[in-house]
């Protein structure tokens, strides 16, 4: 099997790099400590297409490839994972699920405000008793008239306080459904910023639906069949995540040579230490077999065959080997990791969060078990 980067790929891997250098890396300390993203690194994004990765030329986006859009996320969560991530919820969880189970109505309603960077997007479905347990969510929408009125609240909107269009789930007759929600909706409030460990230039907010009417032909796919919008949209943001991972796992390694090159103790670099060589051959190590599970599972996305199974597996590894190698290069630094001038003390906080967001550790690895059973005949439960 060759997985051998095209000539587009390598010349887009090579505009992705320089973006992130110019215009992301300079903005990372900042982004952290006034917990923002400045709004003119979106639109130089949405300049260079990056809003619009995975919209089809034909329809105005970029039309990247899978593969390259990891290019993309691991090029910049190198430089802010807290960027990164911003920009993958708005393709992945907003675009994407559009893209897949939109009419063609909601496309030309909504692709080209997105495309352009004239409305963010955001994923709605976490709520206060319904978070790893996403069948449990309370949110409810009735239909009244020609449409439908959703009551209810969700936690922990990423994008929240930007984002101009919510995919938002809710409980209907037939069963969970997703809806397409206007920021000026009536009824819906963006409330509450939620302050973060890490990534602390991600807004996450708390939304609330007090009778927020949505036209009847704003439901997203089949009424009733909102979990298959979701567990699709999550396989695949989860292999997007590993490839956020990756790009930052790369820094923090990066970053742990030059400190082992530039700090001596006892006479000489750190480097010379056989303790310090076991830190980075083992981090070394863990990117490639990063690298090797994101690239392939990005693959399968562009085959069409992708399942939850190999998403699960590429999240679980990425997300732990990524907070391993930060907490490793954190000790090659000594006292000094864990001082704020340090970029490795924000990559530390920043990847703590890798094994919580897009699905726990814990629940990756009981779908995992899952399937693993459900091939030999047996169903666990959780």
């Amino acid at each position: 099997m060759d997985f051998t980067l095209t000539d587009e790929q390598r010349m887009f891997q090579k505009m992705f790099a320089e973006f992130a250098l110019k215009e992301v890396q300079p903005l990372a300390e900042h982004i952290d400590r006034q917990e923002e993203i400045p709004a003119s690194l979106f639109q130089k994004a949405a300049e260079q297409g990056f809003l619009a990765a995975l919209i089809p030329e034909e329809k105005g986006g970029a039309g990247l490839d899978f593969v390259s859009y990891c290019l993309l996320l691991e090029e910049l969560a190198a430089a802010s994972m807290s960027f990164a991530i911003a920009v993958n919820v708005h393709n992945v969880l907003a675009v994407y699920p559009l893209l897949t189970f939109g009419t063609d109505g909601q496309k030309a309603r909504y692709l080209n405000a997105l495309a352009f960077g004239e409305c963010l997007g955001a994923f709605a479905l976490t709520e206060a008793g319904a978070g790893t347990d996403a069948g449990a969510l309370a949110t409810r929408a009735t239909r009244d008239g020609d449409g439908y009125l959703l009551r209810g609240s969700k936690h922990w909107v990423t994008n929240g306080a930007l984002a101009g269009l919510f995919v938002v789930f809710a409980r209907t007759e037939e069963g969970i459904s997703a809806f397409l929600v206007d920021r000026d909706a009536p009824g819906l409030k963006v409330g509450y910023r939620e302050k973060t460990l890490g990534l602390r230039g991600l807004t996450c907010n708390t939304l609330y639906l007090d009778g927020c009417r949505v036209p009847a032909e704003n439901l997203l796919g089949e009424a009733g069949k909102g979990m298959r919008v979701a567990g699709r949209t999550l396989d695949v943001t989860r292999v997007a995540l590993g490839a956020i991972s990756l790009g930052g796992a790369r820094a923090a390694l990066e970053a742990g040579v030059q400190c082992s090159i530039e700090h001596e103790q006892f006479g000489g670099p750190i480097a010379l230490k056989q303790i310090i060589q076991k830190y980075v051959a083992d981090a070394a190590t863990e990117v490639e077999a990063m690298r090797c599970l994101v690239y392939r599972a990005a693959w399968l996305v562009d085959q069409g065959q992708l399942d939850t199974y190999t998403a699960s597996v590429v999240k679980l590894f990425a997300s732990t080997a990524a907070f391993r190698i930060a907490n490793s290069m954190l000790q090659v630094h000594g006292g000094y990791g864990y001082m704020k001038e340090y970029a490795i003390e924000r990559m530390y906080r920043d990847f703590r969060a890798l094994e919580i967001i897009e699905g726990t550790s814990q629940i990756q690895r009981f779908l995992i078990a899952r399937k693993i059973y459900k091939d030999r005949k047996l169903e666990i439960q959780p």
